[in-house]
């Protein structure tokens, strides 16, 4: 079958709209990835996390862990053994889940276009409806650029549509210097 479009949510950062996003997911039996892209304060999001949903089983995975620890605590996430998994970046590439359709971003406006169609495309790899939250934060101000990245990144949301964002991300960041 035909994958479906990720369909793509920019909210501003509440715990209403975190808590929202994970029941929605976990009511229909699938996974999260709730990307918070700081180590040194992934811990306290996870614990966080585990206060509000006390019956959800929820882990963390970024790149500073054990290699042996991390490639464990992936294989459990694959296995369904975690409803939630709390992580880094290290996400965006190499993962296919067909279980995990949600994912949430923190702090989406300080990501670059070809990072969020990429950390996007780690759900919906199956045929359930997928979704992506973008969030942020509220005292954040959102600098023209990152208003549209995430303007593109919510208008090519269908399956192949890589070149139209590379083609967007160049005309927005600009080709540098040629050789």
């Amino acid at each position: 079958k035909d994958r479906l479009p990720v369909e793509t949510l920019v909210k501003e950062y509440s715990e209403s709209v975190v808590k929202d996003a994970i029941s929605r997911e976990a009511s229909r039996g699938g996974q999260v990835f709730y990307l918070h892209n700081r180590v040194g304060t992934i811990e306290s999001t996870a614990a966080k996390l585990r206060a509000m949903f006390p019956s959800l089983r929820i882990g963390v995975g970024h790149g500073q862990m054990d290699a042996g620890r991390l490639e464990k605590l992936m294989s459990e996430f694959v296995d369904g053994k975690y409803d939630v998994l709390v992580c880094t970046t290290i996400i965006e590439s190499g993962l296919d889940i067909p279980n995990c359709n949600t994912i949430i971003i923190e702090g989406a406006d300080k990501f670059g276009l070809a990072q969020l169609y990429q950390l996007r495309g780690r759900v919906g790899r199956f045929t359930r409806r997928a979704y992506a939250w973008l969030l942020l934060h509220r005292h954040a101000a959102l600098i023209e650029s990152a208003r549209k990245r995430l303007g593109a990144i919510r208008q090519y949301n269908k399956p192949g549509a890589g070149f139209r964002i590379a083609t967007r991300d160049l005309q927005l960041r600009g080709c540098g210097n040629l050789l």
